[in-house]
């Protein structure tokens, strides 16, 4: 009995030291029987504040400048503590706004706001029918929010989460557009003393409409070459602008030499065979990209130019689901990816979308011009100083008013753009200054170009 009573007594002491190496080795026991780091900490989170919810969704419309701006507001249940996030979609706001306030806003109330992901999967097939550029705006105003929430509470750059800084600062590309070559060239020198060594380059085809160029108007002698019967518009002819658009980069390699990165955007506007003319004839020229040489519509047609030209291409803008953008991205037959961060979905999307195309090699150049907001670009540069296959941003400069409506926006230096290191976004909104910017009109429309015969052109 007493030999049996030992062995027990042997395999209990067993078990207990093994239970104490087990949990050591966790670290749920620290050397001495304490708690150890992971259980410290895990203690430490129950004693900590309690988890948040969202309590409201505000929508926010202002135009401080030239774009319909969208910009929602979501309230916790931590008094004081909100988000904010980009659903700007210039030319239909009204339907992104009412598709927050009478949707997503009831889905919304009530969830823990550090559940990001699940709100975004469970919201984005809420309607059933998906990706498309209202609702995907819509969301990408919650999901932002939500992000900059997370960020504050933590006390951290919203960067932080995505895996910290690789690089200091974003590069940027600035926008240089001209009537005349010389200029155009003027512009990009301009540029270039101030820092900045990628410019987009835009050049107007003499008599006729195009994209890129203000002022750009079509002379009478073309209005004349039109048939009887076709109202008077903006033409745009897709020969006159290849041939334009060689002689301009001749001439600007000419001038400028290599050191500086030129680059271009199409915009969708010429027919897929002549796309890949230009694309081939350029190549002498050495584009950083050739942004959107065809539609969304025609991205099939990406295998026969990569398998043609070295030139690099950029697409993307006008994406909003990954069976647009994941054909390209897999097959290598794009460079850069472009997606405008919102009309994809938002952050949460777009840091999905960056980390499969680093896989690739193909690296992120998101969409950044005036009809993204202040906030929107504040979600492309802390995805930009996350990224290890960042490519460039593009450049948007934004006014004095601008800034006075949304204190903290990513300050622009000799061709970088700086993040404030600021917790959450790292940016703000006056909602009473942004009230004194009322929408002059309820968005826009484009595509008012059209080719002699009265064809539509795409925009």
């Amino acid at each position: 009995m007493r030999e049996e009573s030992g062995r027990k007594e042997e395999r209990v002491h067993r078990r207990t030291a093994f239970k104490a190496f087990g949990a050591a080795g966790f670290g749920l026991l620290g050397a001495a029987g304490g708690p150890g780091p992971l259980a410290a900490a895990q203690q430490a989170a129950s004693r900590g504040l309690p988890r948040l919810k969202i309590t409201d969704v505000k929508v926010i419309l202002t135009q401080p400048a030239g774009d319909q701006l969208v910009i929602v507001k979501v309230l916790t249940s931590e008094p004081g503590l909100y988000g904010l996030g980009c659903a700007t979609h210039r030319e239909r706001p009204l339907a992104v706004a009412t598709a927050i306030e009478q949707y997503l806003k009831p889905f919304a109330i009530g969830h823990y706001c550090d559940e990001i992901e699940d709100i975004w999967q469970s919201a984005y097939v809420s309607s059933y029918f998906r990706s498309g550029v209202t609702l995907n705006n819509a969301l990408s105003g919650i999901d932002g929010a939500l992000w900059d929430i997370l960020g504050k509470r933590a006390g951290l750059p919203v960067y932080a989460f995505l895996g910290g800084k690789v690089r200091a600062a974003v590069p940027l590309y600035a926008h240089a557009s001209a009537k005349e070559a010389p200029a155009l060239e003027d512009q990009i020198r301009d540029w270039m003393s101030q820092g900045y060594r990628h410019v987009r380059v835009q050049l107007a085809v003499p008599g006729y409409s195009g994209y890129g160029v203000a002022g750009a108007d079509t002379s009478a002698q073309v209005q004349r070459m039109r048939p009887a019967g076709v109202a008077s518009s903006p033409v745009f002819e897709p020969t006159p602008y290849v041939n334009n658009t060689i002689k301009m980069f001749e001439y600007l390699r000419a001038k400028l030499g290599f050191e500086v990165e030129l680059l271009h955007d199409v915009h969708e506007r010429v027919p897929p065979a002549q796309a890949l003319v230009l694309a081939k004839a350029v190549e002498p020229y050495r584009l950083f990209f050739l942004e959107d040489p065809f539609a969304p519509e025609d991205v099939a047609w990406f295998q026969t130019m990569r398998q043609q030209t070295t030139t690099p291409l950029a697409m993307g803008e006008l994406f909003v689901n990954r069976h647009e953008w994941l054909p390209l991205v897999t097959n290598r037959w794009i460079d850069f990816i472009r997606i405008h961060i919102s009309a994809a979905g938002g952050l949460n999307m777009a840091r999905k979308v960056a980390s499969c195309c680093e896989f690739f090699n193909v690296r992120t150049a998101w969409h950044g011009p005036g009809n993204v907001s202040p906030v929107g670009h504040a979600v492309n540069m802390h995805l930009d100083l996350a990224c290890y296959n960042f490519g460039i941003q593009e450049q948007n400069l934004f006014s004095s008013i601008v800034r006075e409506v949304f204190p903290g926006a990513p300050e622009i230096k000799a061709g970088y753009m700086y993040s404030n290191d600021r917790p959450g976004l790292g940016i703000d909104l006056d909602e009473k200054l942004a009230a004194r910017f009322p929408y002059k009109s309820p968005g826009g429309s484009r595509g008012n170009d059209r080719r002699l015969d009265g064809t539509i052109v795409r925009p």
